[in-house]
């Protein structure tokens, strides 16, 4: 820190962009030869690096800061999971990657240690922030640090990473010079724990900021690494593990998902924590498993009705189905509710754009054309929930998750009654396709409260009561027997989908201009190129954070493709194996103003999602 010390002390009293801070000068004196003047961002506080980012270029006053902790001063050789951490092979694999890279045990530990630390760090910045605060002042001239606050998902970030990074070679001479180190010591590059930060400088505050940056952090980092709990991080990848082998069992089993004993389903406050009090979920006696020395309800593959009064807790009990999709990490209270990670949470979108998709198994005819190929502006609820489905088939799930409450009710179902009555119905209900679904490997798992058709489709029905769940499938079927109802299926579907992105208006630049435009609102709404996208209908997006990764991710795809019409999964792939191989990070840009710096990682069909639904994008 010897070095930023002598650059604040260069910056004139009254900055407020502290410019230097960015240019980074350092004079290097090499063993052999003259000195020279190069630039620098990386500062160390012993072996510790704290490397200096720009947020956006209206907030130089609001620099990022990685900090990379060397993986020896956490994990030490004498910790366990030390060596098991370091030398795990890039292997086994899950067969199916929401992202498009492998998710192998290695990484699934790495983001897992990493999320531990972010969580852990966090306390040591808010002792720093309590000593600044005034509250007649604000940030801007008291300062603060800034750090990511994650929920309870574990997901691969940019806020909180492992990295190999390079170790400081050279030791301080005066100013800024620095005389590399003739030892003949080998420093290669070192695995380190990355965590990213901001930190808002006051302004004209030359010496409270040199202080927060040269001092008070340092001491925290020091005092976070001396004091890092290594036993409940030893903890939180033994729960990480057990995850890991719980999906690998779930994707050669007959089950879809599972949910452990003992978990906490319904949320508490900002629905982020679990509910205080909350009665724990208990498996029905017919549904018990064991898995990797756990036990809870194992849900079979097929269709799966989940039922009961209002209020009973059936939403709940999807809601974290749904979530089970990512990792959660210990007090969670849904740690072990794992879902097939290719599950897609389905809804009616009513004013959704869709674009040339196949919703033909559901919608035969519109007199607004061809549904083998339906294009709108503005999609009903029947025709968005139709688009829905069939963009996530085309994304690869294996499992979709409704809930009727959700739902267009003319999607979901018509009765006998209704049929007979009404004869030139161009909905085919999704009772009628449910079955068919299920038998090309497709599960889906409903929430009905309102409808006794789904009784005569279901492979299982689920009953809620004051949040105890029982199979009631037996009963359920005699009723549905009892009541002389039958569904007769419609003809074979056509699934597939035939439409290519001619990537005409796949741009970010909106049109005649020479800038580029991206925001995300805290309203729901991605503002990218001449596109304004409502994306609240994306239920399986967990943080603003998420969100900001889409629209970086798409960004990036948009600026890095090269000319011509795209096939749109090949572009993401290209775009995720950057990312496996650089860092989420990589797609950032401290271009926009309109976009915060904390990314996490979107499953690619959350991506695909939110380009289904662009206006002025082109399709074959």
């Amino acid at each position: 820190m010897k070095r930023l010390k002598n650059i604040f002390r260069t910056m004139e009293k009254e900055t407020e962009t502290y410019p230097n801070l960015y240019a980074a000068p350092i004079v290097i004196v090499p063993p052999f030869g003259e000195p020279y003047r190069d630039h620098d961002t990386t500062f160390y506080s012993n072996q510790i690096g704290f490397t200096v980012e720009p947020s956006h270029k209206l907030a130089q006053d609001c620099p990022c800061f990685v900090i990379s902790i060397p993986f020896d001063l956490l994990l030490p050789d004498e910790f366990p999971d030390a060596k098991k951490f370091t030398e795990l092979p890039d292997n086994p694999a899950l067969k199916y990657s929401p992202y498009g890279f492998p998710v192998t045990l290695r990484s699934v530990l790495e983001a897992a240690a990493a999320d531990f630390c972010l969580r852990a760090f966090i306390p040591y910045l808010e002792a720093l922030n309590e000593g600044l605060y005034n509250r007649s002042r604000p940030d801007r001239e008291n300062g603060k640090f800034y750090i990511h606050h994650p929920g309870g998902e574990i997901l691969i970030r940019n806020t909180a990473y492992f990295a190999m990074c390079p170790q400081r070679d050279y030791e301080y001479l005066s100013g800024n010079s620095v005389q590399i180190l003739d030892d003949g010591v080998h420093r290669p590059l070192k695995m380190c724990l990355c965590l990213r930060i901001q930190v808002q400088l006051p302004a004209g505050k030359l010496k409270r900021a040199m202080t927060m940056l040269t001092a008070d952090l340092p001491e925290a980092v020091d005092l976070f690494a001396v004091e890092l709990n290594r036993k409940k991080l030893s903890e939180a990848l033994e729960n990480a593990e057990k995850q890991f082998l719980i999906r690998a069992f779930l994707e050669n089993s007959p089950y879809a998902a599972f949910v452990a004993n003992g978990s906490i389903l319904p949320r508490g406050k900002g629905g982020v924590i679990p509910m205080t009090g909350a009665l724990p979920f208990t498996s029905t006696q017919e549904d018990e498993i064991e898995i990797a020395g756990i036990r809870g309800m194992g849900i079979r593959r097929g269709v799966t009705v989940i039922t009961g009064g209002g209020y009973s807790g059936k939403s709940t009990l999807l809601d974290a189905i749904a979530a089970g999709i990512y990792d959660h990490c210990i007090g969670d209270g849904r740690e072990f509710v794992i879902t097939d990670a290719s599950a897609v949470s389905i809804a009616a979108e009513d004013g959704r754009a869709v674009r040339s998709v196949n919703i033909s198994p559901f919608i035969k005819e519109l007199p607004s054309g061809d549904t083998a190929s339906f294009t709108t502006d503005h999609a009903s609820g029947s025709t968005s929930q139709a688009a829905n489905i069939m963009e996530a088939l085309d994304s690869g799930a294996k499992l979709l998750l409704i809930d009727e409450d959700r739902s267009a009710t003319n999607f979901m179902i018509r009765d006998s009654k209704m049929k007979a009555l009404i004869r030139r119905e161009p909905i085919t209900p999704f009772t009628d396709r449910v079955r068919e679904l299920a038998d090309n490997g497709i599960s889906t798992i409903l929430v009905i409260g309102g409808s006794g058709e789904y009784l005569g489709v279901a492979d299982r029905v689920y009953l809620m009561d004051e949040y105890r769940i029982s199979d009631v499938t037996a009963s359920a079927g005699e009723i549905w027997r009892a009541s002389d109802s039958e569904i007769t299926p419609p003809p074979a579907a056509d699934w597939h989908q035939t439409r290519r992105c001619t990537a005409d208006g796949f741009t970010s630049y909106p049109e005649g201009s020479h800038t580029e435009r991206l925001e995300v609102s805290d309203i729901g709404a991605l503002i990218i190129g001449d596109e304004k996208i409502d994306i609240r209908g994306l239920y399986n997006t967990v943080s603003q954070a998420q969100q900001n990764g889409i629209a970086l991710i798409l960004r990036y795809a948009m600026i890095s493709r090269k000319p011509g019409t795209m096939t749109l999964d090949s572009e993401l792939l290209r775009v995720y194996n950057l990312i496996r191989r650089e860092g989420v990070h990589e797609v950032f840009s401290a271009f926009f103003t309109t976009i915060s710096m904390p990314i996490d990682l979107p499953r690619r069909c959350e991506v695909k999602a939110v380009i289904s639904r662009m206006r002025h994008l082109g399709w074959k």
